[in-house]
């Protein structure tokens, strides 16, 4: 059997031609092989794998060659110090979204009580950090996926947040009549023609949590369009959106008659946060 050190070094080889995070896979599908963090992992780089756990490494190495998403593979993804359960129900929660939890955050005072939305919640990843950072705040998570809701409810169970509810809708439909303080949502954002489908990840993942048309502004028209109708008086709504798409969000808002509405880069400095607020007056 191979040592923890020469099994690393050949996933790595093997996963360099598909992934440009190679090292990084090969590191986190081993340790969810074994079940130990990291630093257990490195402190026993010259310890030989036993049969079961070569096995289980390899399969997992060729799923991963094949272009399955790691998240996919081990059943998790972290996000906002949450641990997440992910499959291929849902959107793999990404890093650039935790900066949508930090816009909402914003306009969430930390002792008063607020009710938010969260459209087209996946694995519940924003709804459930915004309740866990907000235990106040009333959350409701919707999707169009009875699949997504799954997961979604599966994770605030085992995370044990008690302030979220979950429900069934086409963005507002089950909402119909009821306002909220805050709308947040992570739409889909991506043209249909786009090539990224092809590769990576995203050939992998929800189609429905992805494709929005032609431009990609299909859900972020609808959303904008009717938000307003749901949000009481300065009321937020907070979107993500592609990197390019953040002139026509700000049109979409202001058509809308939302003011206030700015633009807000993420981590690596793209155009990813477009927040606007209702009748400031």
């Amino acid at each position: 059997m191979p040592t923890i050190k020469n099994a690393l070094v050949n996933a790595k080889n093997e996963l360099k031609e598909i992934s440009s995070t190679a090292d990084l896979d090969a590191r986190v599908l081993l340790q969810h092989c074994l079940e130990k963090d990291l630093a257990w992992v490195m402190s026993r780089a010259d310890e030989s794998l036993n049969q079961k756990h070569d096995e289980c490494f390899n399969e997992y190495v060729h799923r991963r060659q094949r272009g399955e998403p790691v998240a996919y593979i081990t059943g998790r993804k972290e996000f906002w110090s949450l641990t997440l359960a992910v499959n291929e129900k849902v959107l793999i929660p990404r890093p650039e979204t935790e900066h949508l939890v930090e816009r909402a955050l914003v306009h969430l005072p930390v002792n008063e009580r607020r009710q938010v939305v969260d459209l087209g919640t996946g694995s519940g990843a924003v709804g459930l950090a915004i309740a866990k950072e907000r235990p106040l705040c009333e959350i409701i998570a919707t999707d169009i996926s009875p699949g997504a809701l799954a997961v979604a409810a599966a994770n605030a169970r085992s995370l044990e947040v008690q302030n979220i509810q979950f429900a069934a809708s086409d963005w507002f439909d089950a909402l119909t009549g009821r306002t909220f303080d805050l709308i947040v949502c992570n739409p889909p954002y991506v043209a249909e023609n786009d090539p990224c489908f092809q590769k990576g990840d995203l050939a992998h993942e929800p189609v429905h949590a992805l494709r929005a048309g032609p431009d990609g502004l299909d859900a972020l028209s609808v959303i904008t369009a009717l938000a307003g109708k749901h949000l009481r008086h300065n009321g937020w709504l907070v979107l993500e959106h592609g990197a390019t798409q953040a002139e026509q969000v700000e049109q979409l808002l202001g058509k809308a008659g939302f003011e206030k509405i700015s633009c807000h880069r993420d981590y690596a400095g793209f155009d990813r946060i477009t927040e606007g607020c209702t009748n400031t007056q």
